[in-house]
């Protein structure tokens, strides 16, 4: 899937879409350039999803938890991963149990140690606005890729 966000409220909308979308126990991967758009993006997301107050980009915490009931939702943001074995070292596969929903920005400082990829979102500056394609890894990911295609139809079409 495609989409091209002119302006931030086509992003928030794009992130509603994507919040009411995605289900416990799901992974989401984050490409793009520096400015692209991938923290704006997943900060919609959460508050979407029900995260109140402040919303910490985990640039320089690699990991920011939230809790909304008994769901547990993780940004990780591995831009200063110097090697793929700090994942082990900071424990991070334990992250990615008991239904947790995972949004990682520069996923591939961590090589192939994350466990399998739901999602994989494409950001891309593209003129004042972005474009974001959504890649589908998993049969999940498929029937999920199709609730947000017929929300997004809403807000995009």
């Amino acid at each position: 899937m495609h989409y091209l966000l002119s302006t931030l409220d086509d992003t928030d909308a794009l992130a509603k879409c994507i919040s009411q979308s995605i289900c416990a126990d799901f992974i989401i991967i984050l490409n793009g350039d520096l400015g692209a758009g991938k923290t704006t993006l997943v900060r919609s997301i959460l508050r979407n999803l029900g995260v109140v107050g402040s919303i910490k980009s985990p640039t320089f915490t690699i990991v920011e938890p939230y809790q909304i009931n008994h769901q547990y939702i993780y940004h990780f943001d591995l831009y200063r991963f110097s090697e793929p074995s700090e994942w082990y070292e900071l424990g991070f596969e334990e992250y990615f149990t008991s239904g947790s929903i995972c949004f990682i920005e520069w996923p591939d400082r961590a090589n192939d140690l994350i466990p399998q990829v739901d999602w994989e979102i494409n950001l891309e500056i593209y003129g004042l606005g972005r474009k974001i394609e959504i890649i589908s890894k998993t049969e999940k990911g498929d029937g999920c890729l199709s609730q947000l295609t017929r929300c997004a139809d809403v807000f995009f079409n």
